[in-house]
């Protein structure tokens, strides 16, 4: 009788159980809502962003077929997931532990592909998996292959979850030999590919090289034709993940990693939520950004953190008349609490800002290594207006170049120059030009609270001498750095309650500037002067006389200036 009582009661256990682990799978993946906080002490006025909510229907991609190892490729079982998933009106696809190699995946509305913790998401090395497709890249209209994780005109999406995704971006990516130790750069080139001329570039593939050598600016070549492309596929390198033109967006929790190019690239898409993920690429990786948000409104980018080969956070709108024509700005951000290691620059905007970028508020994040902290970047012919940026709350250290950069000449190169670059390129001109649609914009920039240790240049502002940088504001701010502040083609800065501890220049250099101002200037006694006034065009510079203690010492004013070109208040 006892027995018969156990029996009974394991079995009541048993169909209990599996009541629940059915009602388990059933429930969609809880999606968290966004903290209040985010939306405090914002400079931009901002609806809330809707967050993204799926059926209760989920399903693993085991039940379609799928084989974890790495061997075997998901691609079909995955698609078949999703198809089946959106035709029964959404839910949640699961990518369970394991390895899971892959060909392109295409998301469809309302579906949220979840990562469970110990998945490994590994994208197909073979290039033949990626047909080329009508793209934009660099802000351009062109043709790519097709991105690993791709969703077009479609709503309320999401990946989720804490697995990885790896874009195998390696296999596609050329490599630079100043980059890598030579046990490396003889590793790579005993795998296999091809070298550039000057033997000091490494391409997987004979196409991949056909296509470097075919193009004059940047990653996009001059030809236009299908059949000319598909002659230089490989060096079409895809971004990874490439959202374009959707409506309620998740990414949340995944890392990305090893893109073929860009990272993540939301393009043209509205109320867009990025948050807790890990951004990782390698320090060499050529056009290895983490994200690049580009001509889309409503964004929230929050508890993140970034390690990656060329810029972390990066706001474009397309580039010259390409951006012109789209005419579609990037609009209300907020980007907050995130973490850059590695990266040309921390945050940015341009150099693809054709179509205008406005209502940005950066706030809270801190900036470890990279080559840049803030940096600003455009050049004749792009035309677009940046305007209404507000920027708070940033810690830099260790920058080896400029903490804070506004460059209007900006040619290509990275921050640090590499083997093949010139800082020539990027040298100012001062021949006037008209100012045009062509002429790009920058204005109504508010940054404050701002540290910097141990950088390069505390900051550095250039305009254009046909339009100058507008109304720049930096207010409490202490900068340690080799070089003080130089400010170029500039109209309308102010310098608030700023402290520049330069060791081996002026505190503040100011060349062809106007309307600036200067209040609360603290400085370190370096043996230099702590302002220099230069050019023929500089006028209406204010500072305040109880920031010297010796006029004539600490303050220069260039033989080609009148003396009324410096007052104090």
């Amino acid at each position: 009788m006892k027995n018969k009582f156990q029996n009974t009661h394991t079995f009541k256990m048993h169909i209990l159980i599996c009541i629940l682990l059915s009602f388990t799978i059933g429930m969609s993946q809880e999606i968290e809502p966004v903290p209040s906080s985010i939306y405090e002490n914002v400079a931009i006025e901002m609806s809330k962003v809707p967050l993204v909510s799926f059926p209760k229907l989920t399903v693993s991609i085991e039940k379609y077929g799928a084989v974890a190892g790495g061997l075997e490729k998901n691609t079909q079982a995955i698609e078949k997931a999703i198809s089946e998933v959106s035709k029964k009106g959404g839910g949640t696809v699961k990518i369970p532990r394991g390895i899971w190699l892959t060909g392109p995946i295409t998301l469809k509305s309302n579906i949220n592909l979840h990562l469970e913790d110990g998945a490994l998401l590994l994208f197909s090395k073979n290039f033949e998996d990626y047909p080329l497709t009508d793209t934009s890249f660099e802000g351009l209209n062109t043709m790519r292959c097709i991105s690993p994780i791709n969703a077009m005109n479609v709503e309320n999406i999401a990946i989720t979850g804490k697995g990885v995704i790896d874009g195998n971006g390696d296999a596609w990516r050329p490599v630079k030999k100043g980059k890598m130790t030579s046990k490396q750069w003889d590793n790579l080139v005993a795998s296999g590919g091809v070298l550039s001329e000057d033997g000091k570039i490494w391409f997987p593939t004979k196409s991949s090289k056909k296509g470097f050598d075919s193009r004059e600016y940047f990653n996009v070549p001059n030809l236009t034709k299908k059949e000319d492309l598909e002659s230089v596929k490989d060096f079409l390198r895809p971004v990874m993940v490439s959202i374009v033109n959707c409506n309620k967006v998740l990414l949340d929790g995944p890392t990305f990693q090893n893109s073929p190019a860009w990272n993540i690239h939301p393009l043209m898409s509205e109320n867009v939520i990025i948050r807790n993920l890990k951004v990782r690429n390698p320090w060499y990786s050529q056009n290895g950004d983490g994200l690049d948000l580009e001509s889309c409104k409503n964004v929230l980018i929050y508890n993140n953190t970034f390690d990656v080969g060329d810029d972390a956070i990066c706001i474009k709108s397309g580039k010259d008349k390409d951006g012109r024509d789209r005419g579609i700005p990037t609009e209300n951000v907020i980007v907050k609490n995130n973490t850059v290691y590695h990266a040309h620059g921390g945050f940015v905007i341009g150099s693809e800002m054709s179509g205008g970028v406005k209502n940005i508020n950066v706030s809270n994040c801190n900036f470890i290594g990279t080559d840049v902290g803030l940096r600003f970047k455009s050049t004749r012919g792009r035309g677009g207006v940046v305007e209404n940026i507000y920027i708070s709350d940033i810690n830099m250290i260790n920058i080896p170049t400029e903490a804070i950069r506004f460059n209007m000449f900006y040619s290509g190169n990275a921050p640090i120059l590499e083997e093949n670059q010139n800082a020539e390129d990027e040298q100012r001109d001062e021949q006037k030009v008209a100012v045009t649609e062509e002429t790009p914009v920058f204005k109504n920039i508010y940054m404050k609270n701002i540290i910097a240790t141990n950088s390069g240049k505390a900051a550095f502002f250039m305009g254009l001498p046909e339009k100058s940088l507008e109304n720049v504001t930096l207010e409490n701010a202490m900068l340690e750095a080799d070089e003080g502040i130089t400010v170029i083609d500039t109209r309308g800065l102010q310098l608030k309650n700023v402290k520049v501890i330069s060791k081996k220049t002026e505190a503040l250099i100011i060349y062809n500037s106007n309307d600036i101002v200067v209040e609360g200037f603290t400085f370190s006694d370096n043996g230099k002067k702590a302002v220099k006034v230069l050019g023929t065009t500089s006028s209406e510079i204010k500072l305040e006389l109880a920031d010297f203690n010796n006029v004539k010492q600490q303050i220069s004013i260039a033989k080609s200036l009148s003396k009324e070109t410096v007052s104090f208040q």
